[in-house]
């Protein structure tokens, strides 16, 4: 208790791992909503035949870009995550340095 209250034991690690796992979540039902809206908002016209002009080959590149785009941005947020808690495991590691001495 005495190191936590002294900020020597952070809770930020643990709040890391919780955040990760529910961005890792709401991160593709936001884009899919974003992808809806745009489609909606700027594609009005083209809007219920846009899927019908598309040939299979269109089909299969954009299903394949929106899947690249998908791990993308699952990569960056694990890629990011793991830069934050290095971080604190780099605290940790010389706090223990410290105590050594």
């Amino acid at each position: 208790m005495q190191d936590f209250l002294t900020f020597k034991t952070f809770l930020t690690p643990t709040l890391l791992l919780i955040i990760y796992y529910i961005g890792a979540i709401v991160i593709p039902m936001v884009s899919y909503s974003i992808a809806k809206w745009i489609k909606s908002s700027y594609f009005k016209k083209q809007n219920n035949n846009i899927d019908i002009a598309m040939t299979p080959k269109q089909k299969r590149i954009l299903l394949s870009i929106s899947l690249l785009c998908f791990l993308c941005m699952e990569l960056f947020w694990r890629v990011l995550f793991e830069f934050f808690i290095a971080y604190f495991d780099m605290h940790d590691a010389l706090m223990q340095l410290t105590k050594s001495k």
